[in-house]
């Protein structure tokens, strides 16, 4: 019997495919809060540095292949972290605050992470915030509420992935009596070797089959719940960019291939605190991480899958506000977030006594912000400068309290005349359930197109990489 055409193409085709193959190297990149227009207000961002009006792509926007995804819970049309991470790493929508269970908590629902274990990958999961906030811990976790972190840690080490890496634990210490070791003795006890910084990381891990990477103990004494803001890294910091590298090394000592999911958890906290400027930074030290994963697709492109997506878009940020422009490039006078300028404000009002006057506080605001020399103010922001300088040497205003930060009323006046200025708005300090996009590059990357749900996502990578039973 002849064949037609088309019988050759399928055949064709199908043989193709079969020499693609599974994808053996996965990258799975989250940025928490990261919806459409905090991608594009990055580009747009980075074109104004140019001194130009358009997009300066970032790595992951110029990947083939992109979609948008909807994040909506379970039991809310706007989803947490906890929800949305775990619609991410299990492929199912669950309740609000639910970590790796069903709405009902009533089953414990695996994860790709955990299905990539079984199949014999190598697993990591890092982050920029805590190794055990909801992100990290949708992919090896299951607890009905993400604020249980001292169980998530236990999980963590009762999971036996290769590779963690973040800031630290949250709460290494157990309550219960009967529970006589912290988290580091017990993850030591469980054959985990703990490196405090990128160097102790390139010290220890040679002779290592599993690590779990935290920042330095002094950058945990200033804040233990998250690597710093890459807007405001000191020399020597750990960055997500050093634990994408940390983890290749690691996991690419596995010959049946690994899985490595990263988290830029910071995006979201900057949006919290309608930080323009800090998010775009953020947005960003991503790119730089997606990047160290490029370099590794490029040595196996036929075997290589970098998906970059996100859990939910956090702000409901606008890129204008009613005039038909755009001044992004004032943001790049901001030097410092504007929860560490409200801490350097507060110092320096201890430490100067008499000598913190207006002049003193209008020379900080025009060295972290640019206000007057390079970001032009009119009397009436000026004016409310003033007032807030005022009313926080008064004491008659209270502290801007966002999730993550706080701020005092000089420095959340500063952020929001700074947004104004660069003609971005912000909706709330919650999230949204605005799409969200995804990128992909690599083997089966063509999965990741069009309008899909954010649980379809490692359905989706599960195929490409064969986890699936």
């Amino acid at each position: 019997m002849k064949r037609s055409f088309f019988t050759y193409l399928l055949l064709f085709l199908s043989c193709l495919t079969f020499a693609q193959g599974r994808a053996k190297y996965v990258f799975y990149f989250i940025g928490d809060g990261m919806g459409v227009n905090q991608v594009n207000g990055t580009e747009t961002y980075l074109a104004a540095l140019e001194g130009r009006i358009g997009t300066t792509p970032l790595c992951f926007g110029q990947f083939p292949y992109t979609g948008l995804v909807t994040t909506f819970s379970a039991t809310n049309g706007v989803t947490d972290s906890a929800a949305g991470g775990t619609a991410l790493a299990v492929g199912q929508k669950t309740k609000n605050g639910t970590i790796g269970m069903d709405k009902g908590h009533t089953t414990e629902i695996k994860s790709i992470a955990e299905e990539a274990k079984e199949k014999g990958y190598a697993v990591g999961i890092a982050t920029s915030v805590s190794v055990d906030h909801a992100t990290p811990s949708s992919f090896y976790a299951h607890v009905k509420d993400r604020g249980m972190y001292h169980q998530i840690g236990k999980e963590l080490i009762e999971a036996n992935f290769d590779f963690y890496a973040g800031s630290d634990f949250l709460k290494p210490e157990s309550k219960n009596t009967n529970d006589s070791k912290d988290l580091y003795s017990q993850c030591k006890d469980a054959g985990y070797v703990i490196a405090k910084g990128y160097d102790d990381f390139r010290k220890k891990s040679k002779k290592a089959d599993k690590v779990i990477l935290l920042q330095k103990d002094t950058a945990n004494k200033e804040d233990r719940t998250s690597i710093p803001y890459a807007i405001d890294r000191p020399k020597g910091a750990l960055t997500l960019q050093d634990i994408t590298r940390a983890g290749i090394n690691i996991l690419s000592r596995n010959g049946n291939g690994f899985f490595f999911m990263i988290e830029g958890g910071k995006i979201d906290w900057a949006c919290h605190s309608n930080d323009a400027a800090t998010l775009f930074k953020e947005v960003i030290d991503l790119d730089e991480a997606v990047k160290v994963a490029y370099e590794f697709y490029e040595q196996h492109p036929d075997e290589t899958l970098i998906v970059v997506t996100a859990d939910h878009e956090t702000g409901g940020i606008a890129l204008g506000t009613g005039a038909y422009e755009l001044h992004t490039d004032y943001l790049k006078y901001q030097k410092q977030s504007a929860g560490a300028f409200s801490k350097t404000i507060a110092q320096l009002h201890q430490t100067k006594g008499k000598d913190f006057s207006w002049e003193f506080v209008r020379q900080q605001l025009q060295e972290n912000f640019g206000f007057w020399t390079n970001v032009p103010l009119n009397n009436r922001e000026t004016e409310r400068l003033q007032k807030a300088y005022k009313d926080f040497c008064e004491g008659v205003a209270k502290d801007t309290r966002t999730l993550y930060e706080s701020e005092n009323i000089i420095a959340s006046t500063a952020r929001k005349i700074m947004a104004q200025k660069a003609m971005i708005g912000w909706t709330s300090g919650g999230h949204s359930n605005g799409y969200v996009p995804v990128f992909a590059i690599g083997n089966g990357a063509k999965e990741f197109t069009g309008r899909i749900d954010n649980t379809d996502i490692p359905k989706k990578i599960a195929k490409v990489a064969e986890y699936a039973q």
